[in-house]
Formats: C-alpha cells, sequence, structure tokens
C-alpha cells in the first residue's frame, strides 16, 4: 500500500546553496539548485504537462569546454557519510522540459578493450544486437583493473576524442573494469571531465551542476559537448548478454493505450542518512497518461511485487531481490556509498546486483559522496523523461544533479516508452 505523509520543509542547506551559486552568478546552478530544493514546485495532484521551467538546462548554452571545466573554488557545509544524515519529502510535482527525440543506435558509440575477454565478447555482442556499424565501434588496450590513473585516463580520452566525431552523442562502454578514475568515476570524467580536486573533497556537497540535469537536449554532444556514458556491466558474461536482450525487448513497449500498468516503487527506508532524496519522491497514486502506479513505501525492501519498472531505494544491502518481477527496461538503484564498485569487493552492494536480479540499468557511487542528493537520481526526473520516450542512458543521466562520483550501468539504449516506428 502506498503511503503519505505532510508536505516537508525545504531542506535546510538549500539556502546557503542557492545564495553561494547565486553570488557566482551560476544560472544553471541556481536552477538546478532550486529544482533540487524543491523550490517552485507545482501543487500536488497529476505530474504537468512536460514543459521547459527553469530548472530545464536550456536556458544556458554550455560548450564543449564549458562542459569539462573544473569546478569553481569554495564549499558549502559538508554533509555527514551516507550513516549519519536525513530526509523527508513533499508531495508535489515538478516540471520537465518536453522532450521531442531520442538517441538511438545510430547516434551510439561503442568502446571495447581488446585487454579484457568480457570486453571483446561482450562488446561484439552488442554490436549485433543494435545493429551498429564499424565506424561505430573504437577498440582499445586499457588495464583491467578497477581505477585509472588520472594519465591513463587523459590518454584513453584522446583516443575516444580523436575517433568519434560529432555524429555520436553517446558511449556504451563493453566492460566492468575499470569504473574509475581515481575518485572520479569513469562515465563521468569521460562526459564532464576528470575533476582531480573532487578527490581532496569527496564528502562535500557539489557547487557545479551537469549542464545535461534535466535538460531538453536529445544531441548531448552538439547541444553541450558531452557525451554521457554507460558500462555495459554485469556480473559475467551471461548476465551482460540478458541484460543486454531485455534492453532490446524493451523498445517501444509501454505507454500503450490499453496495456497493463507497470509499477514504480520509490521506497524509504529506516536508514534515514539513505533515504535522503525521499523528499523529492513524487505522490502515490496511478498515472493513467503514462502508464505507471507509482508507489511510495516505508519499508526495509519490497518483496514479490510485479511489473516492475522503477525501484528506488537506499540502504546498503538490499534484500529479497530475486522475488521482483522486472520489466524490460526496469531500472533500480540504492543510494549508498559505494555501490559502483562493481566487482563486489566493496563492503556494500554492487550495482550490479540490479542487474541480475533482471533490471536494465543501475547506478552506483566509485567513492564516498555522502548523503547529498544531488548525486543521486532525481526520483521524478528519471520518471518523467523515460516516460517521454527518452533511451535510459539520456534519463539516468539528466537525473543526476552532478554525476561525478557515480557510475551509470545497463544497456544503454533500452526506450520502453518509445514511439512504435
Amino acid at each position: 500500500m502506498s503511503t503519505t505523509v505532510p508536505h516537508a520543509r525545504r531542506s535546510p542547506s538549500c539556502g546557503l546553496l542557492l545564495r553561494h551559486l547565486r553570488s557566482r552568478s551560476a544560472a544553471l546552478g541556481v536552477a538546478a539548485a532550486m529544482l533540487l530544493c524543491g523550490c517552485g514546485m507545482p501543487a500536488q495532484g497529476q505530474p504537468p504537462d512536460t514543459e521547459v521551467v527553469a530548472a530545464a538546462a536550456g536556458t544556458v548554452a554550455a560548450g564543449p569546454t564549458q562542459a569539462k571545466r573544473a569546478p569553481p573554488g569554495g564549499t558549502a557545509a559538508a554533509a555527514p557519510p551516507a550513516s549519519a544524515a536525513s530526509g523527508a519529502r513533499p508531495l508535489s510535482w515538478i516540471a520537465v522540459p518536453r522532450i521531442a527525440g531520442r538517441l538511438t543506435s545510430k547516434d551510439l558509440g561503442i568502446v571495447i578493450n581488446t585487454a579484457d575477454p568480457y570486453s571483446v565478447e561482450v562488446g561484439d555482442y552488442y554490436i549485433r544486437a543494435r545493429k551498429l556499424a564499424p565506424a561505430q565501434v573504437l577498440r582499445v588496450e586499457l588495464p583491467v583493473r578497477a581505477k585509472l590513473s588520472p594519465d591513463e585516463f587523459r590518454a584513453f580520452d584522446r583516443k575516444v576524442s580523436a575517433y568519434f566525431g560529432a555524429d555520436i552523442q553517446a558511449l556504451a562502454l563493453a566492460w566492468v573494469k575499470p569504473w574509475a578514475v581515481s575518485c572520479n568515476s569513469i562515465t563521468a570524467a569521460l562526459g564532464l571531465g576528470f575533476d582531480g580536486e573532487l578527490c581532496e573533497h569527496s564528502c562535500e556537497p557539489p557547487l557545479r551542476f551537469s549542464p545535461y540535469f534535466n535538460s531538453p537536449s536529445t544531441r548531448p554532444y552538439v547541444d553541450l559537448g558531452l557525451r554521457p556514458s554507460m558500462l555495459l556491466a554485469a556480473d559475467d558474461v551471461a548476465g551482460a548478454k540478458a541484460m543486454i536482450d531485455r534492453g532490446v525487448a524493451s523498445d517501444s513497449t509501454l505507454g500503450q493505450r490499453g496495456a497493463p500498468p507497470v509499477s514504480a516503487y520509490f521506497v524509504i527506508t529506516p536508514d534515514k542518512a539513505r533515504s535522503t532524496r525521499g523528499y523529492f519522491f513524487p505522490p502515490p497514486g496511478r498515472q493513467d497518461r503514462i502508464g505507471v502506479d507509482i508507489h511510495v513505501e516505508h519499508t526495509t525492501a519490497l518483496e514479490n511485487v510485479d511489473r516492475v519498472l522503477i525501484y528506488l531505494t537506499g540502504a546498503v544491502r538490499v534484500a529479497k531481490l530475486d522475488t521482483i518481477g522486472w520489466v524490460p527496461g526496469g531500472v533500480g538503484d540504492h543510494l549508498t556509498s559505494i555501490g559502483g564498485v562493481l566487482d563486489g569487493s566493496g563492503s556494500q552492494m554492487s550495482a550490479t546486483a540490479w542487474i541480475a536480479s533482471g533490471a536494465t540499468a543501475s547506478y552506483g557511487t566509485v567513492s564516498e559522496p555522502c548523503a547529498h542528493p544531488q548525486k543521486f537520481p532525481h526520483s521524478q526526473v528519471l520518471l518523467l523523461q523515460y516516460a517521454q520516450g527518452s533511451s535510459v542512458i539520456e534519463a539516468y543521466w539528466k537525473s543526476v544533479a552532478w554525476p561525478q562520483q557515480g557510475v551509470f550501468i545497463g544497456e544503454p539504449l533500452a526506450a520502453p516508452f518509445a514511439r512504435r516506428q
């Protein structure tokens, strides 16, 4: 049963963040901060018609150099690690920009690590599954370990930049390792540029925002100078192939008139630190326009639920994932410190556990982010961008205000709400 609570107040850190960003005339940052702080939200009830609002990134043009610029100096007060904070949630809908189009296979490049047998087999399988042309495939040799050094990454980044042209808007990285560059995720380092200063204060709130956050763009490299990327990561080759198959099978399967609804679950657990993004969860209820039943639950873990599209929660580990019945294209993640440590060597559950349970995409941070919701997917942005027909790489990337520490994994082109061709 869905649970409702009274409208929550603005997070106490929002005023400080807004004042700092205004002092720097950071228009996009202020807009994003207002969205994250719950400012200017419409009344509760039906989700708004998707239209460009202040929080959309259309008012600030960010070119290639802006997208990769290091964050400005100065910091706001740091939050505690993801073990000592708390959060609340309003029951109001935000607005997102109207989306026209999506990324498809012609817009995607794939990178295969020839030193990694997993990468070669999974990469070749993906090329066949999405019918990618030879010019869309870059083969490189990288160390098969968790992290690249900054110098190793720069050499890799130069190869990517030299090989792919302006027609390639996003990347699939056909591996599990490497998932990080020092304290940055490899997906963010490729898209937003490597941020070495972050490693000195990874627990502090971000003072700049991704220009792709809640953006209307369907051509991120052309419009914003960044290529979102996603790892084709799973626990093993068989799991990766099954994930790819789910992504391909998901296309244009949802949002059809007369079809049974799917469910989106947003869970607030007893772990207050890891439930900070509960403040931004949407109001529960059936949304007939998009064919989604929205549930906001107070529980430790879901059990025996079916036709699940989205499952967002906060916990060190998520129990009973083997009882979740996912639809193809399903997305799940848990807010915790190191869910982006993908080989299971960390003390917390890896994002790949979601893939193993039947999800098609997930997200986790690779270094201690503390309990800042800006560093994790925004539930409403994810849902409303996805429901307009965006691919999962677009909807997921656009839902994170500052993904510098977070790695995206999954089948990037899954688009269950895409219009039938």
